[in-house]
């Protein structure tokens, strides 16, 4: 028994190791305090008296509605999973190739760097403001209950999921332009999905598309990142000649 019980602890452990050594540390592009500073901008959010703000009430109870239409609800729950993996398994198909760290590593590491270095963005704006999130204003439920308390220690603008994924929509349009309609419709569908969980409130995600767009525009002034970008589209096209191929 204890043979047996050292044998399944060996092999857990080795499983383990392995699954560590297939996900790569990303390696940013800069650091936090090299990207752009929306504080510094003059952007702050709405105040609670604004037209701005009352929009942003309108489009609350809007996606409060949207969460009756169970395709739409399925979507904005998923999309709430952070992190590069739900990224590739919601924009390989408008993007029109799977991603993989296998099967396309070059467009795999590009994402994982440059994704990572595109948050950074939304991290002094959080803490700055800290943001009451729509659920904590209306002391109502979310789509995913499940996520309030950490979402309650950080603060709601601009959006860092709308950030993550409007940057991952410029990125893959850059790599697979003749797709760029599908790409950034899924883009622009990813912070939309935070209104309707209830997590963001419209203005944050605004705010989270501006903040992707600057985060983006700053990765191409690193020759690194320029260098793998022009490998990642490489990449693409070998990949859409070997499929046409069969």
């Amino acid at each position: 028994m204890m043979k047996k019980k050292a044998l399944f602890l060996l092999v857990f452990l080795t499983c383990s190791l392995l699954a560590q050594a297939q996900t790569p540390k990303a390696e940013t592009y800069f650091t936090a305090a090299d990207m752009p500073n929306l504080v510094k901008m003059n952007m702050c959010p709405p105040d609670s008296t604004s037209p701005q703000f009352a929009y942003d009430v309108t489009r609350y109870m809007w996606g409060k509605q949207q969460r009756l239409n169970k395709e739409r609800a399925e979507i904005a729950y998923r999309d709430c999973v952070w992190g590069l993996e739900t990224i590739i398994n919601e924009f390989s198909e408008p993007f029109g190739l799977q991603i993989s760290l296998k099967g396309t590593p070059e467009i795999y590491k590009l994402l994982n760097d440059a994704l990572m270095t595109c948050d950074y963005v939304g991290h002094t704006p959080k803490k700055h403001f800290m943001r009451r999130r729509p659920f904590m204003v209306f002391n109502e439920p979310s789509l995913k209950p499940e996520d309030e308390p950490s979402l309650r220690q950080d603060g709601s603008w601009p959006s860092g999921h709308t950030i993550l994924g409007y940057s991952a929509a410029l990125l893959l349009t850059e790599i697979n332009p003749d797709r760029a309609d599908t790409i950034m419709a899924r883009g622009l569908m990813y912070g939309e999905s935070r209104v309707i969980v209830g997590a963001h409130w419209q203005s944050d995600v605004d705010a989270g598309r501006l903040a992707a767009s600057m985060a983006v525009a700053k990765l191409h002034t690193s020759d690194r990142f320029l260098k793998q970008m022009a490998l990642a589209r490489q990449e693409f096209k070998k990949c859409v000649a070997a499929e046409r191929k069969k």
